[in-house]
């Protein structure tokens, strides 16, 4: 097979499990049908459970209570009331090493996860881990939940007592500790589970991205004199919401002298002709999966600067020499050595890290910049993992600034571009350096 009509005929026929480098340049069809190859989500369910209680034991766990939803959308594929369950703790997973998978959570989640082949148990016995919910009585709830914990520990965990918890209060964490539990951060286990994808996952991830990439069609369509910040970013929301995805991770689209520093939120402000327009799409779409991509407009009439040309240049060639050193078992430490310099005065302000990994939401690993020296951790880059590669020029005092980013997928053999989406032919089409 050597093109991507021949992928998708192995995905439809799926006389074997697809590779990495297949499943990378397959966009899947998102409507339920028997005439074409589908994603095996219950492949894929099985895939991240297990990933999970292999680094359970990896890292000494005897079992984890998961309160965050996507960790538990991770472990299960459930999914209720999301960004709600993300600053109000609800509902919660209980799943040993070795043993039966028990979700506690309100009825519109028990329907879902009672569906789903990764949970043993359904209990509607909930317990409010929250002051909203508990109010004065926040101590005797947790207290008596932590019993429960302690019990189903002793049953399913053949006399270990190490938990893994994460994002849990200091009422209910203090709890647990009580009931003589020995609490772990459950946060490296979780990390280096997710880092490594299945080929359904970027399947998966893929779709995420033709969904951004659309979005991203309707806000270049839309650029016109006179339409605001936060009128261009509806478009993106739009595309994301009507194929069914989840949410913006954040508002990241600024214009003209917004885009110099970068990480300003989209405004009420009017766009002009001539303008710089930039964002980061942050999406988190159908399947829970994530699409980091940034690019930059130019706002006609008229034709690009001469500096904006540069700035988006400068941007461009950072990430696509950083992205020719991707493969798997290349160290963090060489990435950040052989890494691309930019020119004297367009390497003042640069992104906050170089590279980031991204599943579910952006995660393990962070590749920092040689001045954030006291952040560095090392590892290797492994097949299977997603990584962002970031750029962001803009000198100091500057009025405008280009971010640029592309999505990879680590391969047996090298690097997958999985962003398909094109850069600005007016700002690339001048040479200016």
């Amino acid at each position: 097979m050597n093109d991507a009509s021949d992928y998708s005929l192995a995905f439809a026929a799926k006389p074997q499990p697809l590779t990495l480098e297949q499943a990378a340049q397959i966009t899947p069809p998102m409507q339920l049908t028997d005439t074409e190859g589908m994603i095996d989500v219950p492949r894929m369910r099985r895939y991240r459970q297990n990933r999970l209680r292999e680094q359970m034991k990896a890292h000494g766990l005897d079992a984890v209570i998961l309160t965050d939803p996507l960790s538990i959308r991770y472990a299960t594929g459930v999914r209720n009331c999301t960004l709600f369950q993300m600053h109000i703790h609800a509902g919660y997973l209980f799943m040993p090493a070795e043993g039966p998978v028990i979700y506690f959570d309100s009825e519109p989640g028990r329907e879902t996860g009672a569906q789903l082949e990764t949970i043993d148990e359904i209990r509607g016995d909930l317990m409010p881990l929250s002051y909203m919910f508990a109010g004065y009585r926040h101590q005797e709830w947790c207290t008596k939940w932590a019993k429960k914990m302690k019990g189903l520990v002793e049953e399913h965990c053949g006399g270990g007592t190490r938990v893994g918890v994460e994002r849990t209060a200091p009422v209910p964490h203090m709890a647990l500790e009580a009931e003589g539990l020995t609490l772990v951060d459950a946060g490296e286990a979780l990390a280096h589970a997710r880092k490594i994808k299945s080929p359904e996952e970027i399947l998966c991830m893929n779709q995420t991205i033709a969904v951004a990439e659309d979005g991203m069609t309707r806000m270049r369509n839309a650029l016109v004199n006179g339409i605001t910040e936060q009128q261009l970013w509806s478009y993106l929301w739009a595309a994301n919401i009507e194929a069914g995805g989840e949410w913006l991770d954040y508002r990241l689209l600024a214009s003209g002298e917004r885009t110099n520093p970068w990480q300003q939120e989209a405004s009420s402000r009017t766009i002009r002709a001539g303008d710089i327009v930039v964002f980061d799409c942050g999406m988190i779409g159908p399947w829970s999966y994530g699409c980091d991509i940034s690019r930059a407009y130019h706002c006609g009439p008229g034709r690009p600067t001469d500096e904006q040309c540069r700035l988006y240049q400068a941007a461009h060639a950072e990430i696509m020499h950083n992205a020719e050193m991707l493969r798997p078992g290349v160290s963090f430490q060489e990435l950040i050595d052989g890494r691309y310099r930019q020119p004297a005065g367009y390497d003042d302000q640069h992104y906050p890290c170089m590279m980031h990994g991204l599943g579910m939401a952006d995660e393990y690993p962070v590749l920092y910049y040689p001045d954030d020296g006291e952040f560095h951790y090392d590892g290797a880059l492994e097949a299977g993992m997603v990584i962002c590669v970031e750029s962001y020029v803009g000198k100091h005092g500057g009025r405008e600034g280009v971010k640029l980013e592309d999505q990879y997928l680590i391969t047996e053999t090298g690097a997958e571009n999985l962003s398909r989406y094109p850069f600005e032919e007016s700002l690339m089409g001048r040479k200016v350096f």
